[in-house]
């Protein structure tokens, strides 16, 4: 089987940045992988994107010899076992308050017997080797999403669960559940303090941290704290945000600002 190039870097200890598509454009997505990312995620939560437009993007992010990974809709074991199927490196799932959803997650992720994942790996086993089964549950990762109030309850006992490689921070939902404003650079004392101790915890449990932010700046604070995975917004306010500021360049206007919020 093929080596997860994410994350062997991840447990090297490299910086790594993650590209995020909303748009459910092959073509598309074929340019933006290009772009030197360590790792891009297709969005089947918040972006366009469902189960039948997989495996183009798959396939564009792939020939670009990138690591894909996948956020799921929710923690729905056939949802997750079949973005493994078709080929995906690894799975980013929402809301994962509790031990048991951390569980639950996992057990869709890995073979037995460290999981009750189906066998089925119908592209999977094509791109990443016939020996997939065999090695599936070292290269796949697993992340889980830790955004609530509920979740940061119950971190210790979820970073604890065994086969899962990491938490990823969603800082817009992480801000509302506390009754904070949305925003992926949070400054509300509580919110930061928040942060600072899913990425503490996470790192000794020995699992990875990893966040969405609004920018380069926003993943230099966030890498700086210790997070070693960082999202820079998504494909399309990617591509407003360079529209915009291209047309207020040529206009003579000042730049816009990143979205904050999403």
């Amino acid at each position: 089987m093929r080596t997860n190039e994410l994350k062997k870097k991840l447990a090297s200890g490299t910086q790594c940045l993650n590209g995020w598509i909303a748009v459910p454009n092959s073509f598309q997505a074929e340019t933006y992988a290009s772009c030197g990312w360590d790792s891009v995620t297709i969005d089947m939560q918040h972006g366009a994107s469902d189960i039948n437009d997989l495996i183009p993007l798959l396939q564009a992010i792939q020939l670009n010899n990138v690591t894909s990974m996948v956020r799921v809709p929710w923690n729905e074991p056939s949802v997750i076992m079949r973005v493994l199927d078709a080929g995906a490196w690894g799975i980013i799932c929402p809301m994962v308050n509790t031990k048991a959803e951390a569980e639950a997650f996992v057990a869709a992720g890995r073979y037995p017997p460290h999981g009750n994942r189906s066998n089925g790996p119908f592209r999977a086993s094509q791109v990443a080797g016939a020996d997939y089964q065999s090695r599936a549950n070292d290269e796949v990762q697993l992340f889980a999403m830790i955004e609530t109030r509920e979740a940061m309850k119950n971190l210790d006992a979820i970073l604890s669960v065994k086969g899962l490689d990491g938490v990823y921070v969603g800082p817009t939902d992480l801000a509302l559940s506390l009754g904070k404003p949305a925003t992926l650079d949070p400054t509300d004392a509580e919110v930061v303090a928040a942060m600072k101790t899913i990425v503490t915890k996470a790192r000794a449990a020995g699992k990875i941290a990893g966040s969405h932010t609004d920018g380069p700046k926003t993943a230099h604070k966030r890498f700086a704290d210790g997070y070693q995975y960082c999202t820079l917004l998504n494909d399309i306010r990617v591509l407003a945000m360079a529209a915009t500021n291209w047309v207020r360049e040529a206009r003579g206007q000042t730049k816009a600002e990143a979205s904050k919020s999403y």
